[in-house]
């Protein structure tokens, strides 16, 4: 294995985000009975006419943006020509020789080693449906016609498995944080080819490769690298050649198999579609797409730790979601404790579906004693519930803290009174005792107590029998 390295180009397809498909009006969302989320045109019938979809082409330019790449003023639609069951108007409109996006790069790093991985093209098509198999046979699903796709090409720049696996790690957080893809390898809306090939280390000449098609999974991408590596070191070793052909991994054997000759771009018979218009982007097109980049995933990290002082998990488990972090900067801006509201935010499993407004208007209330750190869980429920304002809830489910000193002494004097045995206990010593107390004052006044206030007052009633 130390004779030999790997050379290595990734082929990532990746589902843009889009409400409606590349060319017509059907929901590009996943879901649905099997062909019932098709129409004549995604499934290319004769007589019927492609739309493209303008927000296609904004939003591959932004991914494209976003992995440093030249975005072209001009760029053509082709038509790329073969028969597979799933595609039922045998041909797949995609870009050939004027891909919308050229010339990028991602910068990684892998034990502590920097490393560009290029990009050679980011083009945009439209996706092939699938076969779906039971045991009374096989069938054809449309539903996937015609949603839209990237295709993002690197250059044969990476040489291990560990490098794949950064890369991939780095283009899913970059398109996900620009907001044009949820980029889940689980749902099938990112997925991967590896071509790799091998030669002598130190060599720098290119040798005959190999694509390994459908991985769905990071673990699986590294191990059939490492398998196929295996694979072509065998044979080179035992003299046998190698042949450019198309393979498949089966992670149970951890072995690679081949499934057809590989094609060449003849044998897909580009021409381009004609159907289609060319695509002009203006310079003022560039600099409006360009503008809705606001920043990169590591510059927010470092706001947030530095300027708005939280700490370095909060602030990672706020960048994983890139919805959920623009949700909280533009909560942030109206708020004096930002870390509250992180903290709030971060309790509630489905926080990008409140509004900036609402969690802003909940953390300024508990940062004013006006409802205590519990109540945010039980008005936000409520919100969802009836969509009503903030303030309205607080009066309608009695949440506002108890402010009214008079009312709490007696509340704790009732307690007291009402509890010998924890009064006992912690008098004795033990100081969990204070906490059964507590409860009993935060159900008589239906959880409206300040807990800091009402402890304190415990305390000093109890230290002074």
């Amino acid at each position: 294995m130390a004779k030999y390295e790997s050379v290595i180009g990734l082929e990532v397809h990746i589902e843009l985000r889009t409400k409606t498909k590349i060319f017509c009006d059907c929901p590009a969302d996943h879901g649905g009975d099997p062909n019932t989320r098709c129409c004549p045109v995604c499934m290319g019938m004769p007589g019927t006419l492609p739309v493209l979809n303008r927000q296609v082409v904004e939003y591959a330019a932004r991914a494209g943006m976003m992995l440093n790449c030249e975005i072209a003023h001009f760029s053509k639609m082709d038509r790329k020509n073969y028969f597979y069951p799933d595609l039922p108007k045998a041909y797949q409109i995609s870009q050939l020789d004027h891909p919308l996006c050229e010339h990028g790069y991602i910068d990684i790093n892998v034990n502590g080693e920097e490393k560009r991985i290029g990009i050679t093209r980011i083009h945009i098509e439209e996706d092939a449906g699938k076969l779906v198999h039971t045991e009374s046979g096989s069938g054809a699903d449309c539903n996937r016609c015609g949603v839209p796709l990237i295709e993002i090409v690197s250059e044969p720049d990476i040489r291990t498995a560990a490098q794949a696996k950064a890369y991939l790690e780095r283009l899913r957080e970059l398109v996900r944080w620009c907001g044009v893809s949820d980029c889940q390898m689980e749902a099938g809306s990112m997925r991967c080819d590896v071509n790799l090939s091998i030669r002598p280390v130190g060599d720098t000449n290119l040798y005959t490769r190999t694509e390994i098609k459908n991985l769905n999974s990071l673990k699986h991408i590294a191990a059939a690298i490492d398998a196929e590596k295996a694979r072509q070191i065998d044979e080179t070793e035992a003299g046998r050649e190698l042949v450019q052909e198309t393979r498949r991994y089966d992670p149970e054997k951890d072995k690679t198999y081949s499934m057809r000759v590989k094609e060449n771009a003849n044998d897909y018979r580009y021409f381009p579609d004609p159907d289609l218009v060319p695509i002009i982007l203006t310079d003022d097109d560039h600099a409006r797409i360009r503008a809705e980049i606001i920043d990169l995933p590591e510059e927010r990290l470092a706001k947030y730790i530095n300027d708005l002082k939280l700490p370095e998990s909060t602030a990672k488990s706020l960048c994983e979601e890139p919805k959920l972090a623009n949700l909280y900067s533009a909560a942030a801006e109206q708020v004096q404790q930002p870390k509250l509201l992180a903290n709030l935010m971060l309790a509630d499993t489905d926080a990008v579906n409140i509004p900036a407004a609402v969690w802003a208007e909940l953390t300024n209330l508990c940062a004013a004693n006006k409802i205590n750190r519990s109540a945010p869980a039980k008005l936000i429920e409520a919100y969802r519930e009836s969509g009503r304002e903030i303030a309205v809830l607080v009066r309608e489910l009695g949440l506002e803290q108890v402010q009214d000193t008079g009312l709490l002494n007696s509340v704790a004097d009732e307690v007291i009174a009402a509890n010998p045995k924890a009064v006992a206990d912690y008098k004795a010593g033990k100081e969990a005792a204070i906490k059964a107390l507590m409860g009993q004052i935060m159900k008589r006044t239906k959880g409206a107590a300040n807990p800091q206030e009402a402890t304190a007052l415990l305390k000093e009633k109890l230290a002074k029998m």
